[in-house]
């Protein structure tokens, strides 16, 4: 009798067990949309957030927007004949525009998201660990870089950096050893370095979000991103 009850109290727990799997491994189209657009709306707000501050472009190496390389010769030239100033005042200055503009691609981002699709969504739970953010960068850069281009700008502008550009070029131009006239398009190029920063931060988010728990701030996307592991 004892050897009965044992048995029968082992297979409620084994249905109980199954049951409970069958719960948690259950996951539906809506969930899984959900989860991937709140996963994007995270990864924007925090990766917009980061940039948008103060030195959040100037005082991280990882984006921090540099001379292009275009303009290295003009960069090395200046620094050796003791005119760096005037470099080190043009990189402070279009690093301080893309953390004017960061902030810009925040409701983009947020238009893109609400869009998603099932197929979307379900495209990118199977992709690799920026597939997300891919699907941000192929439907917000063409107008990113629309709004952020007029931003940049007047950022320029307000920074001087538009100013200290010139001043670099025209050094470096009316210099004796000079060949070469160079004076690549400073929007373009510091718009580019921006919405570059943004996605790098936007991808490293994602990264969190799919491969550690602790950054699965809640429910669905607990259930989402820990389906199937």
């Amino acid at each position: 009798m004892l050897r009965d009850y044992v048995n029968d109290a082992t297979r409620a727990i084994g249905g109980n067990r199954r049951k409970a799997s069958s719960k948690t491994t259950t996951i539906t189209n809506t969930e899984i949309v959900s989860g991937l657009k709140q996963a994007l709306e995270i990864g924007a707000q925090n990766a917009t957030g980061r940039l948008s501050v103060t030195n959040g472009f100037f005082s991280n190496a990882l984006v921090k927007v540099m001379m292009p390389p275009e303009a290295a010769k003009v960069e090395n030239t200046l620094r050796q004949v003791g005119l760096g100033a005037y470099v080190d005042k043009a990189i402070l200055a279009m690093n301080r525009a893309a953390e004017d503009a960061a902030i810009q691609a925040k409701p983009i981002f947020i238009n893109a998201i609400t869009g998603m699709t099932v197929q979307d969504a379900i495209g990118i739970l199977k992709g690799n660990n920026d597939a997300a953010t891919q699907y941000l960068k192929g439907k917000t850069s063409a107008q990113l870089t629309a709004a952020f281009r007029p931003v940049i700008s007047a950022s320029l502008d307000k920074v001087n950096a538009t100013k200290y550009w010139a001043e670099v070029f025209e050094v470096y131009n009316n210099l004796p050893t000079t060949f070469n006239k160079v004076n690549p398009d400073l929007t373009a190029y510091v718009t580019d370095r921006a919405l570059n920063g943004v996605f790098l931060y936007i991808a490293e988010e994602e990264g969190k979000i799919r491969n550690n728990p602790a950054a699965r701030v809640t429910d669905i996307l607990k259930k989402v991103f820990g389906y199937g592991k």
